[in-house]
């Protein structure tokens, strides 16, 4: 059941953009949605802390780890976001990470922002 929810739920979020439109996670600000990826609306969280803000969102689709990996590899540094290692990026003073669960083709990855810990 999931899967097929996954897949209505990507197949709409093609095919409901134009081409050249670029849809972005609410709650992250400028972090693009992969095509090949469908938010999830109803999970994730955002508020403030006294270090800065943290946000989550999820998205899932039909895709593989290494596809959403290459995806936010190419994106995030035209947004300002520098590769920080193991799945992470840094712009400014926030952290953004990427986690997946579930198996490659039927994936579910979770954006997190949060405040940057400072660089030893």
């Amino acid at each position: 059941m999931r899967r097929i929810l996954a897949t209505v739920l990507t197949l709409f979020a093609l095919t409901a953009l134009p081409a050249a439109a670029a849809e972005f996670f609410d709650r992250l600000g400028d972090v693009p949605v992969m095509p090949a990826l469908a938010p999830v609306e109803q999970a994730g969280i955002e508020f403030d802390t006294p270090a800065g803000r943290i946000a989550e969102a999820y998205a899932i689709g039909p895709v593989s780890r290494r596809a959403v990996l290459d995806f936010y590899g190419e994106t995030l540094p035209q947004l300002g976001w520098q590769a920080g290692g193991d799945n992470a990026f840094r712009r400014e003073d926030e952290t953004l990470r990427i986690d997946f669960f579930g198996p490659d083709g039927d994936l579910t990855v979770r954006f997190t922002v949060a405040p940057a810990t400072p660089a030893s």
